[in-house]
């Protein structure tokens, strides 16, 4: 159990959003604030904002509330790189100035009181600490189903997340030193804190509405989400290819035995045997041949990508970083 106050970075990604940005500062300005009147952490933390990319004002406001904060930082992306890589680049850059690191997204939508609560567990020895949704209660019907239908997908494909999470969580410097091990350029975080391991519990809490902005993840970019969650972490969709080459090739095996039976018994049209026969066989052959290579490629494709992961393009400190 800690007995100093531990140092806290919070990363915020923002991408496009100049609507909301003051506003989260002003609560987090606050929360940070009664933190360290309470005692829970200490006045060494630090909050970042990461710009993805904005297309809008929001690297002007990130400066402007750096000139009139203390312990704030901002950090610029060349470009667009992604809600993932925002997470990672900020926490990249924080955590080893600070004993913990929590991320959450710049709209505020999670509920920031259960910080609180996160810095209670971390305090007790816990080294993740998920932030997990009591309900769905606030998404369209189409979401709530998605949504269950993505982890209930995940879990079939062997992938061990936590129900619920988004990626609204708490990790200690040990496990962000043991984050940064992890190599690969597809990033699905919810994955990988799972692997790491060490002492990790979770918090509830229930998701707020949206007051001000849009949401950055429309019906496109989750589909796209869940692609890269499932491809990042399972080979299973390759070897489901391999499985139906081999059901086909049997299949294959049988209908061959028919057009045999046919051609010698049934009197069939001419040409007919010699037309299904190939058909059958390459086809089965074909999707076997890919299934197999599929096999290959998907291990080589997990371990040769190298691009890297974000570019950051400027980084601006606040007083006392």
């Amino acid at each position: 159990m800690n007995i100093l106050p531990p140092s806290l970075g919070i990363v915020l990604p923002c991408f496009n959003g100049e609507e909301i940005l003051l506003k989260t500062d002003k609560k987090m300005s606050q929360l940070i604030e009664k933190m360290i009147s309470l005692n829970l952490i200490s006045n060494e933390s630090i909050i970042a904002y990461v710009d993805d990319g904005s297309s809008d004002k929001t690297w002007e406001l990130i400066q402007k509330i750096i000139e009139s904060n203390k312990n704030r930082l901002g950090i610029k992306f060349s470009r667009n790189f992604g809600h993932q890589a925002a997470l990672l680049g900020g926490t990249s850059y924080i955590y080893q100035k600070v004993d913990c690191v929590i991320t959450i997204d710049a709209d505020l939508q999670d509920d920031i009181s259960v910080i609180e609560d996160m810095i209670l567990q971390f305090n007790h020895g816990f080294e993740i600490i998920y932030g997990v949704r009591k309900r769905r209660t606030t998404d369209s019907y189409f979401k709530r189903t998605t949504a269950k239908s993505f982890y209930g997908l995940m879990k079939i494909m062997g992938a061990n997340i936590i129900e619920n999470h988004a990626d609204f969580r708490l990790a200690s410097r040990r496990v962000c030193e043991n984050l940064f091990s992890f190599g690969e350029v597809n990033l699905f975080l919810r994955g990988i804190f799972p692997l790491i391991g060490f002492n990790h519990t979770i918090v509830y809490y229930d998701r707020l509405e949206r007051t001000d902005g849009k949401t950055k993840y429309p019906l496109k970019k989750m589909l796209a989400f869940a692609l890269d969650g499932i491809t990042s972490f399972s080979v299973k969709p390759l070897r489901i290819v391999s499985l139906l080459g081999i059901f086909i090739f049997i299949i294959c095996i049988f209908l061959t035995l028919y057009s045999l039976i046919s051609y010698f018994y049934l009197g069939t049209v001419p040409g007919w045997t010699s037309i299904t026969l190939p058909i059958y066989f390459l086809g089965g052959v074909q999707i076997l041949c890919i299934g197999i290579l599929g096999e290959y490629l998907g291990k080589i494709y997990q371990e040769v990508k190298s691009r890297p992961r974000f570019i950051i393009e400027k980084i601006v400190l606040g007083r006392d970083n």
